[in-house]
């Protein structure tokens, strides 16, 4: 029904401006009495067209075709000014959405998706067009503005209500089909303006009108196309009128959650010849407030920001004003990269929680350090190194002590239970088996908790989940290290695991099989024993010589053999005195290297299971971080 009266509209104005039936079918086919060509002629659709051709056999002549939307000039990029901002936003947009697929949920990147699409979409149609949406609530009178700067009553207006149920577009010049697709517009509903100043006004050459529903309409799918058309067009003029500017669902579902699209926004207060006086002005104030309460920059005093202005529709007053406006803001050809600009803006402004740190998280040296020592304590390090320092002194005792003494401590040590061999033997307690394998899953914890410290909530759960997934063979790895090393209790630490048993090199080096190499002799150490069993001698030879001389087999004289045997006696003790003074220091250097070497087997161990992919994590946020600063270092709405 729309469609025909608008092009019965369109024949009854061609009909009373060409004064004939004649002139009529000249204007239609192409040609006015001027001769001007199809450009500025309103074209009302296919029947116009074929009234044209019919007409124009029967004067005898050939009907020039005209060329239909489609047959536009080719189409060029949006976006032809390579070296401006938005491409590498779009590109670092493009980067970030790829690498955080993995990280975050689907929901959470749909903006972002959605806005690279509507860019690659864009950047395929003409660069040549400007495409605005006239919007507005019930009443408020856009479709008569509509009409009003097309210079021809297309759009229908009247008091039923909704009057416009499906959006209607206005091109000034070709190659606007791809355009008009995209927003979903059927070509019954496409419209060229009517001949006269609007048409002819080289500014608004390049311009795309679109009328929209109403945003409050009753109807479901009336709301449902405005918000689809208002997601896809470069620009939007807002037509309120005295009664609901004011109106919350306008402000709170539009208006302030489009705040960063100022640039390209028109707020037009219609109706004016209504208002008595300096009535117009006061609303228009209060418009102004209202927008300022929603975030909306105003573009007053040549700053950049929204346009609000009065008018009246219906009595043409400050519609030429806007007119103007719109003329300046078409011929600049940059409402398309405004807007797009303004939606990664908006999409940015989502993604912020989800990169934006609190601080400077990461991994620093103090945790990583911390993290050894638990896992040094952990594994028992400090018990392997003074283990390997009793090791080394009780080799040395073996070597350098007096046979007597040895004697005396195998005796002590043959089997008897609770002795200090059995003891070392002795299975770990159910406690110190839960004690180690828990010091090494708070360490996990600990680390982890530092390193996702400040991290947006999916980034720390990356770096958790990296960190414990890591560490879930960590303690029999570790207690592997420490069956190795020789660790007293090691081979039930870690959860029971016999790995440990199993003959193989260490990476402590000098093990192996899971039992420690015997420590290095020192080059003194032969000497040692020599003199030990130089003083042993002499002990057996003094004690011999003496008992000789109590059975009478040889000559009495007791001061020598005395001697002899006291020198023993005393100089045996002396020379295992000198070599445990002389050992300590060795052993105790030989103690801090095992405890070393285990302390770096598990900090290894644990840099490769943990701390690797926990900075693997940190590294990726880093590049998503990076991305996400390109993102938005380049706003132009300051958001």
């Amino acid at each position: 029904m729309t469609a025909v009266t608008d092009q019965d509209n369109g024949n009854s104005n061609g009909n009373s401006n060409g004064g004939g039936s004649g002139k009529a079918a000249g204007n239609i086919s192409g040609r006015d009495t001027s001769g001007r060509g199809r450009d500025g002629r309103w074209d009302d659709g296919l029947i116009a067209r074929r009234a044209a051709a019919a007409e124009a056999d029967e004067a005898g002549e050939a009907a020039p075709r005209a060329p239909a939307e489609d047959d536009a000039e080719p189409q060029v990029e949006a976006y032809v000014p390579s070296g401006g901002p938005l491409p590498p936003r779009l590109d670092a947009l493009r980067e970030l959405v790829g690498l955080s697929r993995a990280r975050l949920d689907r929901d959470t990147l749909a903006e972002a998706g959605r806005v690279l699409d509507e860019a690659a979409a864009r950047q395929r149609l003409s660069s040549r067009h400007t495409v605005i949406a006239v919007a507005g609530a019930t009443g408020s009178g856009k479709s008569t503005l509509f009409n009003a700067l097309a210079g021809a009553p297309i759009s229908d207006t009247g008091l039923r209500r909704p009057t416009t149920s499906q959006p209607i577009a206005c091109s000034w010049t070709d190659g606007a089909a791809g355009l008009l697709d995209r927003l979903a517009v059927p070509g019954r509903l496409r419209r060229r303006p009517h001949p006269g100043p609007a048409a002819f006004d080289e500014a608004l050459q390049g311009l795309v009108l679109v009328d929209l529903p109403d945003h409050d309409s009753a109807a479901t799918e009336h709301r449902d196309q405005v918000d689809r058309v208002l997601a896809l067009v470069d620009a939007v003029i807002w037509v309120v009128d005295p009664e609901k500017y004011a109106d919350a669902a306008l402000h709170e579902r539009y208006l302030r959650p489009l705040a960063g699209h100022a640039e390209v926004t028109f707020v037009v207060l219609n109706q004016t010849d209504r208002l008595p006086g300096e009535a117009a002005d006061l609303v228009l104030d209060d418009l102004r407030r209202l927008l300022d309460e929603d975030g909306i920059a105003l573009g007053e005093h040549g700053e950049p920001g929204a346009t609000v202005m009065s008018l009246s529709a219906l009595t043409g007053d400050g519609v030429p004003e806007l007119r103007e406006m719109i003329g300046r803001f078409v011929q600049d050809r940059t409402a398309a990269t405004r807007r797009l600009s303004a939606d990664i803006d908006a999409a940015a402004a989502r993604l912020r929680p989800v990169y934006v740190a609190e601080g400077r998280p990461g991994l620093g040296e103090r945790a990583r350090e911390e993290f050894t020592d638990r896992l040094a304590e952990a594994v028992g390090a400090a018990a392997a190194g003074q283990a390997a320092e009793r090791e080394w002194r009780r080799n040395a005792g073996r070597a350098c002590g007096t046979p007597w003494l040895r004697l005396w401590r195998w005796y002590e040590n043959r089997g008897l239970p609770g002795s200090l061999d059995r003891m070392g033997q002795a299975l770990t307690p159910p406690e110190e088996e839960l004690t180690a394998r828990q010091r090494v899953e708070q360490a996990v914890r600990i680390v982890a908790d530092d390193a996702a410290d400040g991290l947006p909530g999916p980034w720390a759960q990356a770096v958790r989940e990296a960190a414990f997934n890591g560490a879930k063979g960590l303690p029999e790895a570790l207690d592997e290290l420490a069956v190795k090393a020789g660790a007293p209790g090691a081979s039930k630490r870690g959860g029971g695991t016999e790995a440990g048993q199993t003959a193989a090199a260490s990476p402590l080096g000098g093990t192996l099989g899971g039992r420690p190499a015997k420590p290095p002799r020192p080059k003194w150490w032969p000497a040692a024993v020599l003199a030990q069993v130089s003083m042993t001698l002499l002990q057996i030879f003094g004690g011999l010589w003496l008992v000789g001389q109590i059975i009478g087999v040889l000559e009495p004289g007791l001061v020598t053999p005395a001697l002899i045997m006291l020198s023993g006696v005393v100089g045996g003790p002396l020379v295992e005195w000198s070599c445990a003074a002389a050992i300590r220091g060795p052993a105790r250097r030989y103690g801090q290297d095992a405890e070393r070497r285990l302390r770096e087997a598990a900090a290894g161990c644990g840099r490769a299971r943990v701390l690797d992919p926990v900075a693997a994590e940190l590294v990726r946020y880093r590049e998503v971080r990076e991305r996400y600063v390109t993102v938005t270092e380049f706003s132009t709405t300051g958001r």
